[in-house]
């Protein structure tokens, strides 16, 4: 079972974390999302466990803990659906700063 656990201090590393879920049961993987340009962690990460029984027994009882003060959120990850992944198309809607995709470079007299 793939779980989410957010709001975790920046400070945690990924052997902290597996540290704590291996209380459980078989941890598979852990993975803390960090930023790409700064390296710096953005306070969730991924637990892989095995076993759903002990997935969901580590659920239970971590969801809501805390960790060096933070409280946690922790609770089983489901994949988003294909249909609300956001849009990277620059040219979709939004406004332009007053420039407009419409000019004319006659009507300015250039040429």
């Amino acid at each position: 079972m793939n779980i989410f656990v957010g709001s975790l201090p920046f400070s945690v590393e990924e052997a902290d974390l597996r540290g704590y879920f291996e209380e459980y049961g078989a941890v598979e993987s852990v993975k803390i999302i960090s930023d790409k340009f700064t390296g710096r962690s953005k306070g969730f990460g991924f637990v892989e466990m095995t076993n759903d029984a002990e997935a969901q027994k580590a659920i239970d009882e971590l969801n809501g803990g805390t960790i060096e003060g933070r409280k946690i959120v922790v609770n089983k990850s489901e994949p988003k659906p294909e249909g609300e992944r956001r849009s990277f198309d620059r040219n979709a809607g939004g406004s332009r700063g007053g420039y407009s995709n419409n000019r004319d470079n006659n009507s300015r007299g250039r040429y």
